[in-house]
């Protein structure tokens, strides 16, 4: 099966930010998966992921988030150096601009599931939104997340156990190589500590624990062994947290076993893919 053609979109947020998104249109969408990436990093490093989905049935939307991306240069007038503020309203503002993108996906697709899925900061987004307001969603993912408290989350330099590794700061990320490298020369990536990107402030509205959820949606869990964010205790507290306050009822942990922060660019990604895939299979395809 061909690729299909990325579709490169905008909408402007509150604020007037131009936020850049992009969809990976499945011939007949069984689900739409709204992709939130991680601080650091924009949309389409995701491609491969959104291809696989797309050719399995799952529409993908994944926009750059406030600060991010296409979405970062053009609030800052290309200055690279400025990439991750999020600008004006700040965590507030990037997360009502996610739910923006979801009222577009509801009104371009009714009726169809929609997925959160969430990789690292975008998981932690992913949580507040759904701990907000679980009904806008059908399912939600969470990759390399955490439970949101400042001892079960790291919140330092998160490739001190890896350093000795390489030299590009970004062997936290995955075992091969090639992915810390290719970080390291992507001009639109950059290494950053949230707490010093965002101030104190907005970093402390990322944190917070699950309440009652106003909907019971299944929910994934997926990291890799060794990512330096939470890790094996970290989301096991959060799985627990979901079920006992949240009131989910199905929850799935899967733990990779030797895996870092990126398991969509791991050794075994291929696994990871069919298995995100056979998930969604398994609890939201129409």
């Amino acid at each position: 099966m061909s690729d299909v053609t990325r579709d490169a979109r905008t909408f402007v947020d509150a604020d007037g930010v131009t936020i850049h998104y992009y969809v990976w249109e499945a011939q007949t969408p069984r689900a739409v998966v709204q992709l939130l990436h991680g601080v650091g990093e924009y949309a389409t490093r995701y491609e491969r992921f959104a291809q696989a989905l797309a050719a399995a049935g799952y529409t993908v939307y994944a926009q750059d988030h406030r600060g991010h991306g296409q979405t970062g240069l053009g609030q800052w007038g290309d200055d690279r150096a400025k990439l991750g503020r999020l600008g004006p309203g700040g965590v507030r503002a990037a997360l009502a601009a996610i739910e923006q993108l979801t009222g577009i996906i509801h009104g371009e697709h009714p009726r169809v599931p929609v997925v959160l899925f969430g990789h690292s900061l975008g998981s932690l987004f992913a949580q507040k939104l759904v701990d907000a307001d679980a009904a806008r969603y059908d399912a939600v993912v969470l990759s390399a997340t955490a439970y949101r408290t400042l001892t079960d989350m790291n919140g330092g330099d998160l490739n001190a156990r890896h350093k000795h590794l390489g030299t590009t700061g970004a062997e936290w990320l995955s075992r091969d190589p090639e992915v810390a490298k290719a970080f390291a020369a992507d001009p639109l990536t950059f290494d950053a500590t949230v707490l010093k990107l965002f101030g104190l402030p907005d970093t402390l509205r990322l944190l917070g624990t699950p309440t009652r959820l106003n909907r019971d949606i299944p929910m994934l869990i997926m990291i890799g062994e060794e990512d330096s964010l939470g890790g094996p205790k970290s989301v096991a507290k959060l799985a627990a947290a979901y079920e006992k306050r949240g009131g989910l009822s199905d929850v799935t942990v899967t733990i990779y076993p030797g895996g870092r922060h990126e398991m969509l660019n791991e050794t075994n990604q291929a696994e990871v893919r069919a298995d995100v895939v056979a998930w969604l299979d398994g609890h939201v395809a129409r």
